[in-house]
């Protein structure tokens, strides 16, 4: 078990949430339910840093990752999630004056975050990511992009860009410093280089009790205060730090730095926060797990047809912490490459809105409260009107 602090070096983790048998991937195209209630298990203990704010899970072994072109986790079929990511996009652009640039994008899934910084800024792009599968590529052909299906490493540090973009990636290292480090030590004097990095927010996994969105996958958790100390420590200058998409995520704007500076953002200042999110997490666990255990025996119970709706990472979390197998045999996706797939760990099959036409649920159980809108129009298209609890309402 890791011993230290992989942000700050600080070897006094202290270890808050332990959960065994946890699928080692969660958005893994499993195409049986044998092979998906066998999927390979690990064990996570998240651990709290007192002295940078920083939470990872001490037994992670990144050996268990595979992450190959039947890792499949695009957001991009929904309506919702291309809104933000386009307004996103728009906003970066805008922001540092992406035009006609070079840009790279570390963890670039099928390109199609990267694909938008092109179009929208007239832009040239170099994506990293082994999960890269140019079946499912999002990349026209018409844009000057290169995805290069490995991860980033050392090895590519010669590659140059203005602006190096990291989504939903970092989130996924486990020595954060090195991995952040890499990156600095890729710009070198080039001081006009910009760096943005967006990750799932800890302080909100925290407060909710937000027990589906801790997995194997995210062996990382960052507060503002934890990434915006990780930059600083190599030699980074941080000019932002700023929330979006309903507070799930974090996002960082660092330059290089040229000279240490004392200026400090008002959301750094937040390690007895996160101190006491953590002591509220312990505190409050076992009621909101004994909630959701019985809200959905009491309605399989009372003979309803219970599904969840988002077969993600979350969708996995949420199952197989409590347990919950037989209860529930469909989740819903609207990816197409997720139907006829199954659930890691739990086996439910993964179907497609349109399957709800036929099944008629009596409870739709909802993995992301952003999607309700999305999700409540969806089934009113098919006739449908069922109860819709969201977890993190």
């Amino acid at each position: 078990m890791l011993n230290r602090c992989p942000a700050c070096g600080n070897g006094k983790m202290n270890v808050f949430y332990s959960v065994e048998n946890i699928p080692v991937h969660s958005v893994r195209l499993l195409r049986s339910r044998d092979e998906a209630i066998h999927f390979p298990t690990g064990m996570m203990d998240l651990a709290h840093c007192p002295a940078c704010g920083f939470v990872c899970n001490l037994s992670y072994q990144p050996e268990l990752q595979d992450y190959s072109a039947e890792y499949e986790s695009t957001q991009a079929y929904s309506a919702t999630f291309n809104t933000f990511a386009r307004r996103l996009a728009q906003n970066l652009v805008d922001r540092f004056n992406l035009r006609n640039k070079d840009i790279i994008e570390i963890g670039c899934g099928q390109g199609e975050f990267l694909s938008l910084l092109c179009e929208i800024g007239d832009n040239r792009g170099i994506g990293f990511d082994p999960a890269y599968d140019p079946a499912r590529s999002a990349l026209t052909g018409s844009q000057p992009i290169e995805i290069i299906a490995d991860y980033y490493s050392e090895k590519y540090r010669n590659v140059a860009a203005d602006f190096i973009c990291c989504k939903m990636t970092l989130e996924h290292v486990q020595d954060v410093a090195d991995f952040v480090g890499i990156v600095r030590r890729s710009i070198g004097d080039r001081a006009g280089t910009t760096v943005f990095f967006q990750v799932p927010d800890v302080d909100r996994v925290l407060d909710e009790v937000a027990f589906w969105d801790i997995y194997y996958e995210h062996c990382s958790y960052f507060s503002a205060g934890s990434l915006a100390r990780l930059f600083r420590s190599q030699s980074f200058d941080v000019h932002d730090l700023w929330r979006d998409y309903g507070d799930q995520y974090l996002m960082i704007d660092a330059r290089p730095a040229v000279q240490p500076e004392d200026r400090r953002l008002p959301l750094e200042n937040d390690l007895t926060e996160v101190e006491t999110s953590v002591a509220r997490y312990s505190a409050h666990l076992n009621d909101v797990l004994r909630y959701w255990k019985n809200t959905v025996n009491e309605a399989v119970v009372s003979g309803k047809k219970v599904v969840l709706w988002g077969s993600g990472s979350k969708g996995v979390a949420f199952l197989t912490t409590l347990g919950l197998c037989d209860e529930i045999a469909f989740t819903v996706d609207i990816n197409p490459n997720k139907h006829e797939t199954y659930m890691a760990g739990t086996g439910q099959k993964v179907v497609s809105p349109q399957f709800m036409a036929v099944y008629r649920p009596d409870l739709v159980i909802l993995m992301n409260p952003l999607y309700r809108q999305e999700v409540q129009a969806s089934l009113a298209q098919m006739g449908l009107a069922p109860q819709i609890l969201s977890v993190g309402e």
